[in-house]
């Protein structure tokens, strides 16, 4: 289908010649050895990452850091890029927020009292106690949101365990993620709790994509970011607010080149920023319940990348290269049919009136070679649950003021948005691409690894994935 593939001769990546020798080559291509000649305010587009080479495409060939993106407008000296950083997916990575800490003996702006520390009465007088402080950013690369109970909440809060001593009612202590500032135009929901999403993003489509709202929306969250977590007393001008915007609604970024794979894109592998930015998309393209607004019913093989890399008699494959590619070409497959039985999901299982639905990963990252759900489907998946608590996180007793049901979880979720007791633990999924870069996973950095992203899932599905497709899985999913 023309939704998936993409007309290949049409498509080839744009890098600088040395860029494009290195990749060839097998090599890493580190940002001096792309730059060829940027201007003194452009960035290369091209950064390493653990798996490989990471490409992010932009208007112009080169990110622009004269953008306000990477201006500081309040009192701590945070910009955008404090938490999204171009090299760690436009996300932040807690090894990179070691190496700044280590720089700076932790004065580095990320670490700000206001959501930077597990909490904003945390003793920073001393290197040692900023390293206490400041331990889930350096441990999980998590900043810390305050919400409270919302006032019409179904339920109130009747237990705190906090290790640091701060969370209440007035303000519960949220650890969480910064998501990417990348790949933007596919969301359906800003925010992992949707906070941010001023309007819904539903079919039917609106001009394609409900590019308006979600342009609002991300207005909407870069003032509340500059006024929040950069403390500035009054957000800037709407022109600033709208370069921003501009700036990180033109980024794509995906992985162009894998150590064992080597170049995504070759050998007609549809890998890296610049095919990606070329994907159809919309508002309810291939809803997993068949309501997209073209008419066009679901296929579960939303991912087709690496289709061609599929078959053991190609040339390619006979080398250690070819099967690493051949190992992503598996994941792939695995990723779309292998049988996921899906019960005990809030918002999808409850939902459906099904109490099993019999899926694949697909069923909720059904957006084509992009891997999100193309409706906003905020969801319990467990990540929250007081079952998977680790002792650095806080852990919250809820219970319903009509039935007296109560529930512990350490992040309520959506239902600190909407005050509604069935949305407890719900959260959006991420888009998946460039996913390699921005370890660890989930809202609240609980997986470490990719590894650890596959055995959630296998134990919380009971799937018994064996040890190969488990390794075939995270290949794919290094490979996005």
């Amino acid at each position: 289908m023309e939704l998936y593939r993409i007309n290949r001769s049409a498509v080839r990546q744009r890098l600088t010649a040395a860029a494009v020798l290195l990749l060839l080559a097998g090599a890493s291509v580190t940002p001096v050895q792309a730059a060829n000649n940027q201007s003194p305010h452009a960035s290369p587009l091209i950064t390493t990452d653990p798996s490989g080479t990471l490409q992010t495409h932009a208007p112009g060939d080169s990110i622009d850091n004269s953008n306000p993106f990477f201006q500081s407008f309040g009192t701590n000296g945070r910009s955008c890029d404090s938490c999204h950083r171009q090299a760690q997916g436009w996300s932040v990575s807690p090894d990179e927020l070691r190496q700044r800490f280590a720089r700076t003996n932790g004065n580095d702006p990320i670490f700000a009292l206001v959501d930077g520390a597990n909490s904003p009465l945390a003793d920073v007088s001393s290197v040692y106690a900023r390293r206490n402080a400041y331990s889930m950013l350096l441990s999980r690369g998590l900043i810390r949101v305050g919400m409270p109970l919302p006032a019409n909440a179904e339920f109130r809060l009747t237990r705190v365990d906090d290790p640091y001593g701060y969370a209440s009612a007035r303000e519960l202590s949220l650890f969480r993620r910064p998501l990417p500032s990348t790949n933007l135009i596919w969301l359906t929901a800003v925010m992992w709790d949707g906070r941010e999403t001023t309007a819904p993003f539903k079919p039917p489509m609106d001009a394609g994509i409900n590019h308006e709202d979600l342009l609002e929306s991300l207005a909407t969250q870069a003032r509340d970011a500059i006024v929040g977590h950069e403390q500035a007393s009054a957000a800037p001008s709407a022109a600033i607010i709208d370069r921003i915007v501009d700036f990180e609604s033109h980024l794509f970024t995906a992985q162009i080149a894998d150590q064992n794979a080597g170049r995504l894109n070759g050998d007609d592998g549809m890998g890296g920023a610049n095919i990606l930015a070329q994907q159809r998309f919309w508002i309810g393209i291939n809803d997993t319940l068949g309501n997209d607004p073209t008419g066009e019913s679901f296929d579960e093989k939303s991912m087709r990348l690496f289709d061609d890399w599929n078959d053991p008699n190609a040339q390619f494959s006979r080398d250690a290269r070819g099967r690493a590619r051949a190992a992503i070409a598996r994941g792939e497959q695995l990723f779309n049919t292998l049988p996921i039985a899906i019960s005990g999901v809030g918002g999808l299982n409850d939902a459906t009136g099904l109490p099993v639905i019999h899926g694949t990963c697909t069923t909720c990252h059904n957006s084509p070679n992009i891997g999100n759900h193309s409706v906003a489907l905020p969801i319990n998946i467990g990540v929250a649950d007081a079952s998977r608590r680790t002792p650095d996180m806080p852990l919250y007793t809820l219970t319903n003021y009509s039935t007296g049901q109560t529930v512990q979880t350490t992040d309520p979720g959506l239902a600190l948005r909407t005050g509604k007791w069935a949305d407890i633990g719900k959260f959006k999924g991420p888009i998946l691409r460039g996913v390699v870069a921005r370890a660890p996973y989930f809202h609240n950095g609980s997986a470490a690894t990719l590894g650890d992203v596959v055995d959630f899932y296998n134990t919380r599905f009971n799937i018994n994935i064996t040890a190969q497709q488990k390794h075939d899985l995270v290949a794919f999913l290094s490979a996005l």
